[in-house]
């Protein structure tokens, strides 16, 4: 299994995951991503930025995506009770992580964690921020068990209410 970042000839790849997991959410009556996000056009601006990648099994198939950046994310400047670093730290954020049916439950996830939590450490870089839905369970249970600590609640530019986590990397 490989980490890259995604090019354009990945689109088509990374919207059928991104369906699955649209799909997949919506069979937990969970209203992430039910409102047509992310769509093609924020995923061509993540690849454009060079910030979407893509998890390779070892036939080369595309099997999970993901958006990563150090770039400081503008809904995390409010929340809700405190991130565990300062307002101006240089943070990780993961958005947009998605990973296909039947490759589910394989350890994909955390693979993707700890690949960018190893290259934030290997820059220096002291934390890793993420937020997700209130309903989705299966994201905060995976957050809890890498140690992310909840800080509290920040609201998206539409005003849909994210639960804010944030892990110290060492």
């Amino acid at each position: 299994m490989k980490l890259v970042k995604a090019t354009h000839k990945n689109l088509d790849a990374i919207m059928s995951i991104i369906a699955d997991a649209q799909n997949y959410l919506a069979s937990l009556n969970i209203d992430q991503w039910q409102n047509g996000y992310p769509d093609t056009t924020r995923i061509i601006t993540d690849i454009n930025k060079n910030e979407n990648f893509i998890v390779l099994n070892n036939e080369d198939v595309v099997i999970a995506t993901t958006m990563f950046t150090t770039n400081q994310e503008p809904t995390y400047k409010t929340i809700e009770g405190n991130w565990l670093t300062s307002e101006n730290a240089i943070y990780g954020v993961i958005h947009r992580m998605a990973v296909r049916n039947e490759f589910r439950r394989l350890g994909i996830s955390k693979f993707i964690f700890s690949h960018f939590e190893n290259e934030l450490i290997n820059n220096n870089i002291t934390s890793m921020r993420i937020d997700t839905h209130e309903d989705n369970l299966g994201m905060q249970t995976l957050l809890k068990s890498l140690n992310y600590t909840y800080c509290g609640v920040i609201y998206l530019a539409n005003n849909d209410k994210r639960l804010a986590f944030e892990k110290l990397l060492k």
